[in-house]
């Protein structure tokens, strides 16, 4: 009973190195792994859901780790969450290197192999997220890009009842 709040220091400083190492780790392996793999979440927010998620469970359920040492593990990763939150604002070359960049995989009525495959997207999910926008076919589409959470977004020729001129493709992407 003696340690249920303090196991020593040993396994605070192992908490903290490990914690450290896994975040950066499971950043990087996501980064790795690309965009549809979070599909709808940025890499922030999916790794500090499962990381939180499983300090919890691993604080409930290992009598190893103390509660100091699962406090300080989540404080860690809301640290971290910060902590890359606040450099991918302030430092640009950060931001480019933690966050993927929206891909262009529809243009000018083709599609664009070489970005599908590398994004691991089939011509059938594009197809299929066109009819659930309400294109029956892709005649009337100017470009469709897979945005950093995995999503379509589709942008029309010409918008269903409106007059507009075609916009510059430079408008739809980060610089």
């Amino acid at each position: 009973m003696e340690n249920i709040f303090f196991s020593g220091w040993e396994g605070t400083v192992r908490t903290i190195i490990l914690t450290v190492l896994g975040y950066v780790a499971i950043v990087i392996i996501l980064r790795i792994s690309g965009k549809r793999t979070l599909s709808k979440m940025n890499a922030f927010d999916f790794v500090v859901t499962v990381a939180l998620g499983s300090c919890l469970a691993s604080i409930s359920l290992n009598k190893n780790i103390s509660l100091l040492d699962g406090v300080l593990s989540f404080s860690l990763f809301i640290f971290m969450q910060f902590l890359l939150t606040y450099l991918s604002v302030k430092v640009e070359g950060f931001r480019t290197f933690i966050t993927s960049k929206p891909t262009i995989v529809f243009y000018g009525g083709r599609f664009l192999h070489k970005e599908m495959k590398k994004e691991r997207l089939s011509k059938e999910e594009i197809l299929n997220a066109g009819r659930l926008q309400g294109f029956s076919n892709l005649d009337d589409v100017y470009v469709i890009i897979l945005e950093t959470t995995g999503d379509l977004s589709i942008i029309e020729k010409k918008p269903r009842g409106k007059v507009s001129t075609i916009p510059s493709l430079g408008n739809f992407l980060y610089k």
